[in-house]
């Protein structure tokens, strides 16, 4: 369907593609993967239009027709559900507004005066109901009504405004909007951010079960197993292909740079032991013909390109802190509403020193009012909740907290404001282990992408060393290498976590314990999140 044939691209003097090389057939679903800033969100601008290839040829055979699903939203909040599924029928909208000023213009025009007028306008209505026609306007009502449920909604949800509904819903709302628009091939970046564990089963289903062709930009690692046959990685502007799902890709990629790093270590080896003998016996009467031979024979060897080093991805650790006491935090007869919705009813919790918990449940249940609560930023309507009587030092980091970094602020000197004392060499290896470096400590924030900014935002919460941890969908926006170094760092990390996120391959190698919330009430189950699904 399309094919990239060694595209590049050039931002003033920065190579962001260098030679990309890869192609889709119809009904395919394709992982895009790479570190932040590797090119991906740049070949889907290319693909739909945004910007132009510096060089190299995009081949698209029969005009394929491509939709996008952005990271932002395109939604009317002020539309029901009906009317901005409606709005992608565009040419349509066109013409039934047409029709309705047609009809209120005969409405209002007298007959017996205006005869000539009102059959004039009589032909034009005609014409138009034969376009509206022609184009499937009697058929994108029943279109509608067979997405709806689809897509989750009820006929009576239709009705309601997209803004009442959360963010997943409007997810489903923007993706339904493009479904109907028949693409045979749909861009899809970070499509999982912001949803919740059911919404992002619900998508899994959905999109396995389009026959349409699919490139999906994502960091969910279950997310791209599940779905895709394909992956495609870019990195440092170059791309490789591998026929197989992301843990395929994983295992095949190391086996490569394995075999690669073996053979370029021997003929480096080789290389050494000719060119010894040569310097040996360039000078020596009976042997500087055979040493000449061997620097002939030396020159026109095909040398294997040394293996790239890899590029640091921030590799940090959590700071030494004297330990808490056993029990970390008690919940006690907890009862809090939002609105007129009741998040917890009497609810009850222990937290014990070295527990690591994954709170999971669907958008809007109260998670996030939960550390709130515990971190005393809201006041419960009834109940307590109380920390441990012994050396509790907590650190919280909320889901917004990257987007409330100062704009105007240079990385650098945001560190330097909260450890005045730190030396130069300190605060560089210190950002440097969250992959600020070189250059990049004195890029202003508002010049971040989103990943470097959640990174930032992450090292400004580890400064302080504590022992209870409170992290609010902290891999948002990270890359996969900076998810498996934050996975490792709470590994070693000593003392007690409380976490939200919906990245199940990151809960179920972090956390041992799950807390779900169900119905007003948590629930407890003592495993990993494996377990959980078993007893779910």
């Amino acid at each position: 369907m399309i094919r990239f044939e060694g595209v590049s691209k050039i931002y003033l003097t920065d190579f962001v593609l260098k030679n990309i090389n890869w192609e889709i057939k119809n009904g395919e679903k394709v992982g895009l993967v790479g570190s932040n800033g590797a090119g991906k969100s740049t070949q889907f601008k290319i693909l739909i239009g945004d910007e132009d290839q510096t060089s190299g040829t995009i081949i698209k055979e029969g005009n394929p027709k491509i939709a996008h699903l952005k990271q932002e939203l395109d939604c009317n909040l002020n539309r029901s559900v009906r009317e901005e599924l409606e709005s992608s029928f565009e040419d349509i909208q066109i013409v039934d507004n047409k029709l309705l000023e047609i009809e209120n213009k005969m409405k209002s025009l007298d007959i017996k005066k205006y005869s000539d007028e009102f059959e004039t306008l009589v032909n034009q209505l005609a014409k138009y109901q034969a376009k509206f026609e022609a184009l499937g306007g009697y058929k994108m009502r029943a279109d509608v009504d067979k997405i709806l449920p689809k897509l989750g909604f009820s006929i009576e949800d239709a009705d309601r405004l997209v803004g009442n509904f959360s963010g997943g819903w409007q997810m489903k709302v923007a993706l339904g909007k493009i479904i109907l628009q028949k693409p045979d091939l749909l861009l899809l970046d970070e499509p999982t951010n912001h949803l919740d564990l059911d919404t992002i089963f619900w998508l899994e289903e959905y999109l396995s079960s389009l026959k349409i062709a699919i490139i999906i930009i994502s960091h969910d690692r279950y997310f791209l197993d599940k779905l895709c046959k394909k992956i495609i990685f870019i990195d440092r502007g170059i791309s490789e292909t591998y026929n197989g799902n992301y843990s395929f890709f994983l295992e095949q990629k190391s086996i490569i740079e394995q075999s690669k790093n073996k053979a370029y270590e021997l003929q480096e080896k080789e290389i050494a032991i000719q060119k010894k003998y040569i310097d040996r016996f360039r000078a020596s009467a009976t042997r500087s013909t055979q040493a000449k031979s061997r620097e002939k024979q030396l020159k026109k060897i095909s040398k294997i390109e040394a293996p790239a080093t890899k590029s640091k991805s921030p590799a940090f650790h959590f700071p030494e802190c004297p330990r808490s006491g056993k029990s970390v935090l008690t919940i006690k007869n907890l009862s809090h509403s939002y609105e007129d919705k009741i998040l917890f009813l009497d609810v009850n919790l222990k937290i014990s020193s070295g527990d690591k918990i994954a709170i999971l449940g669907p958008n809007g249940s109260g998670k996030s009012s939960l550390l709130k609560i515990i971190m005393k930023r809201i006041s419960p309507e009834i109940g307590e909740v109380k920390f441990g009587k012994h050396n509790i030092f907590t650190s919280y980091y909320e889901q917004n907290q990257a987007e409330a970094l100062p704009p105007e602020e240079k990385v650098i000197d945001l560190i330097y404001n909260k450890c005045p004392e730190w030396q130069q060499k300190k605060v560089r290896t210190f950002l440097g282990s969250f992959g600020f470096q070189k250059e990049t400590v004195f890029k202003f924030i508002k010049q971040l992408s989103g990943g470097e900014k959640a990174r930032l935002a992450l090292a400004l919460i580890i400064m302080n060393p504590s022992n209870f941890l409170l992290l609010d969908e902290p891999t948002n926006h990270l890359d996969i290498e900076s998810k498996e170094n934050l996975e490792l760092a709470i590994k070693n990390y000593k003392g007690t976590l409380l976490i939200i996120s919906h990245d199940r391959y990151f809960i179920s190698k972090v956390a041992n314990r799950i807390v779900e919330i169900k119905d007003s009430k948590l629930l407890s189950y003592n495993g990993n999140y494996e377990y959980f699904l078993e007893k779910k």
